[in-house]
C-alpha cells in the first residue's frame, strides 16, 4: 500500500527564479515610489518659487546661504529649494528630476540619506569657502550630488547600467557641467563641487554590502571505522612536567610514536 504524495520540493532553479522575480517586483515598486517622489519634489520647488516671486524673492534673503554667517548656517537645508528667477528654476527642474529619479529608483530611503549628505556637503562648501557676501540658493548642488552618486554607485557596485546612465544623462545636460567651471558669472561653482564630492562619497557610504558566501553543501558523513583517526586528530596533546612520576614512561611512548 502506498501513501499519498505530499508534494514535490521545488528545485534550486525554481527557487532562484522566484527570487529574481521577487527582486524585479521590488525594483519596480521602488522605481514607482521614486517617480512620484521626484514629481512631488518638483511640484514643491515650483510652489515655493511662486511664493518667493510673489514675495519679491524675500525668501532668498531669509533662507539663502550667506558665507560664514552663523545666522544662515542652518539655511544649508533650505537653500536647495529656492531659486533666484524663473530661468533659474526652469534650468534646474529637468536635470533635477532625471538625476533624482536615477538616484532614487534603487531605494527611496537610501535616496533620502544621499539628499541629506549632499545638502550638507554642498551647503558647507558654500558657507565656508564662498567669497564675498552673496546669497546662494538653488538645487544645482543636489543635481551634481545625484550625478556623482549614480556614477559612483554604478562603478562601486559594478552596475554598468547605472554608470552608463549617469554618463549619458550627464552628456545630455552638458550645459550644467559647463557652468561648474570657476569664474562663471552668477554661478557658485563651489556649491556644485561640494555637491559632487558628497555624491561620490555617498556612492561608497550607501554601497551594496556583499555578504560572505557560505557553501550550502553538507559535509559528507564520516566513513565507518574512521572514527579513531578523527578523534585522534581532535584530541589535545597531554603535557607532562619533568617531575611527574610517569614522565619517563610518557617519554618512551612519545619516542615510539604512541
Amino acid at each position: 500500500m502506498t501513501s499519498p504524495s505530499s508534494g514535490t520540493a521545488p528545485s534550486r532553479g525554481q527557487v532562484e527564479t522566484g527570487h529574481r522575480h521577487r527582486a524585479a517586483e521590488i525594483d519596480v515598486d521602488e522605481a514607482r515610489k521614486a517617480f512620484f517622489l521626484m514629481v512631488g519634489f518638483i511640484v514643491l520647488i515650483w510652489i515655493l518659487q511662486v511664493a518667493n516671486w510673489a514675495d519679491h524673492y524675500d525668501l532668498d534673503a531669509s533662507y539663502g546661504i550667506l558665507p560664514r554667517s552663523l545666522g544662515h548656517l542652518g539655511d544649508i537645508f533650505t537653500a536647495p529649494f529656492l531659486h533666484v528667477s524663473w530661468n533659474h528654476i526652469e534650468g534646474n527642474s529637468g536635470p533635477l528630476f532625471v538625476f533624482g529619479l536615477l538616484a532614487a529608483y534603487r531605494g527611496v530611503v537610501r535616496f533620502l540619506g544621499v539628499t541629506l549628505v549632499v545638502a550638507i556637503t554642498s551647503g558647507l562648501a558654500v558657507w565656508l569657502f564662498q567669497s564675498g557676501n552673496e546669497l546662494t540658493v538653488g538645487a544645482s548642488g543636489l543635481i551634481f550630488g545625484y550625478f556623482g552618486y549614480v556614477l559612483a554607485r554604478g562603478l562601486i557596485d559594478r552596475n554598468l547600467i547605472d554608470a552608463l546612465a549617469a554618463v549619458v544623462m550627464g552628456l545630455s545636460y552638458a550645459y550644467i557641467l559647463t557652468v561648474a567651471i570657476p569664474g562663471t558669472p552668477g554661478v557658485s561653482w563651489i556649491d556644485h563641487l561640494g555637491g559632487l564630492v558628497g555624491g561620490l562619497a555617498c556612492g561608497w557610504i550607501f554601497r551594496t554590502r556583499r555578504g560572505l558566501r557560505v557553501s550550502s553543501r553538507a559535509k559528507p558523513p564520516a566513513a565507518p571505522g574512521s572514527g579513531s583517526s578523527n578523534s585522534g586528530s581532535s584530541t589535545k596533546e597531554l603535557q607532562v612536567t619533568q617531575g611527574h612520576p610517569r614522565a619517563d614512561l610518557h617519554k618512551e611512548l612519545g619516542d615510539m610514536g604512541l
